[in-house]
């Protein structure tokens, strides 16, 4: 059933089924692969890869299967990131869940789940779930064959609506049954050389910080986490239509910790109000969900800023909450703000002007001593910011987090030998007509390169977008 109904439901990245451009910027690197059934027939994801498939309506093929093999050291983490075609409708339940499984059926964590909540406006959502090792784990510590399940939630399609199509699939008219395309990574974190602690920091500033004040500069955020547009601390401006869904990228060192806030501006027009209008998602470089807020809007300029989460910390892993534990790793951290596409009935298509506050605070630290390199390589790495800065310093020694200042370094070493090179060069030429003496000591052939490395909760007060369960 399931192969009928996804039948082409593979397209172009960011691209709808029809053709016409899509919500969505898919990785141009994904590679096509098919959800199954069952287990038997599930495809295997590799680390360090992204994967394009799509996902079917509860009860049509509703529940798909990969399959990863792992080894006892590693940890893994899988994120799917589901996106309504266009013209489909969502509901309060509607949404996405992953878990990681054993040979055995039993999860290794807590299944996390993203829903659309009271926004009820079709926007990419993203859940995660992983294969942790160390610390206090005791499920699915061992090499093996694992399963990654992705399943939808919400109310599946009508009787009426099966068999409406030749071959039995669901009327693609109908909301409920719609496809959604997938976006699936696979990120393989090392362990550590040593153990550390496995016990989450009690205190850290909490306080909600102040929003930084200053003239914004203007940033085209992206349509997708692969193309999220990079932002260094300060002020930042932007536009965006409902129903439009923007992607930034924040470099997060360890040890650093960091705050946002979204401002969406007045409009021109229309009256009214719509109750949850805009929604800001904060997600970690795996793409695993950290915290969200939203706020109403009723034409008048509206703010909301994230809570506080604690600086980056590898401790911060064995927390129970998800803004906490999130925290756990230097990289890029993704701020997603989606614009209900209900403000359009009140107040025009818009674009509203967007305002993004970000700040960054603390010095960055050293990188745990991990045993190996992540899958991909860069994923906690800190790059340089929008503004030109770096993010941090972020390690010493594994590839893995290492700081763009570390290139800097190695450059300005190799411009260093070269000036010696030339300076002693023609200084004996001068002196002797001899040929030109070499560099007095060996250059490395690595200094150029430094390696690159959810049933819902109780809603939030606003109800907020994307849940998870834990």
């Amino acid at each position: 059933m399931a192969a009928v109904a996804l039948c082409g439901a593979l397209t172009p990245a960011g691209w709808a089924a029809d053709g016409t451009p899509g919500p969505y910027a898919f990785a141009e690197d994904a590679t096509a692969v098919r959800g199954a059934e069952g287990t038997t027939d599930s495809a295997r994801l590799d680390a360090g890869h992204t994967y394009r498939s799509a996902i079917g309506p509860s009860g049509l093929g509703g529940r798909l299967y990969y399959r990863l093999e792992l080894d006892a050291a590693s940890t893994a983490y899988v994120s799917a990131t589901a996106v309504p075609r266009t013209g489909a409708s969502v509901s309060y339940s509607d949404g996405l869940k992953v878990s990681l499984q054993d040979g055995n059926g039993r999860n290794c964590s807590s299944s996390g789940s993203a829903h659309f909540g009271a926004t009820q406006s079709p926007h990419p959502i993203a859940a995660w779930a992983a294969r942790e090792t160390g610390g206090k784990q005791y499920a699915c510590q061992t090499a093996g064959t694992y399963y990654v399940v992705v399943e939808r939630s919400g109310a599946g399609p009508s009787k009426a609506s099966r068999g409406a199509t030749p071959g039995g699939t669901a009327d693609p008219k109908s909301s409920a049954s719609r496809v959604w395309d997938l976006e699936i990574g696979y990120v393989s974190e090392p362990g550590l050389k040593e153990a550390r602690s496995t016990t989450a920091p009690e205190t850290w500033d909490s306080a909600t910080p102040e929003a930084l004040a200053g003239t914004p500069r203007h940033r085209d955020g992206g349509a997708g986490f692969s193309t999220a547009t990079t932002l260094g601390q300060g002020v930042w401006r932007d536009g965006i239509n409902p129903g439009q869904t923007r992607f930034y990228k924040v470099p997060v060192g360890w040890g650093q910790q960091f705050s946002a806030t979204a401002d969406l501006g007045s409009s021109s027009g229309g009256d009214g109000y719509v109750g949850t209008a805009l929604a800001l998602s904060l997600y970690n470089p795996v793409r695993g969900f950290v915290d969200d807020v939203g706020s109403g809007y009723d034409g008048r300029q509206r703010s909301a800023a994230l809570a506080a989460v604690p600086p980056v910390a590898y401790e911060n892993r064995y927390a129970l909450s998800d803004r906490v534990s999130g925290m756990r790793f230097a990289g890029s951290y993704y701020l997603v703000v989606h614009l209900a596409e209900q403000v359009a009935d009140r107040f025009g298509d818009g674009p509203l002007g967007l305002t993004l506050r970000v700040r960054v605070t603390g010095a960055a630290r050293s990188e745990p001593a991990y045993a190996g390199r992540p899958l991909p390589h860069d994923v906690f790495d800190v790059a340089a910011g929008a503004d030109g800065t770096a993010g941090g310093s972020t390690g010493t020694g594994n590839g893995a987090g290492r700081v763009t200042t570390m290139k800097l370094l190695a450059v300005g070493g190799i411009g260093l030998g070269s000036l010696l090179v030339l300076t002693l060069g023609a200084w004996t030429v001068a002196a002797r007509r001899r040929r030109p003496i070499r560099a007095p000591w060996p250059v490395s052939a690595e200094a150029e390169t430094v390696p690159a490395p959810l049933p819902a909760p109780e809603p939030a007060p606003w109800d907020r977008g994307t849940p998870r369960s834990r």
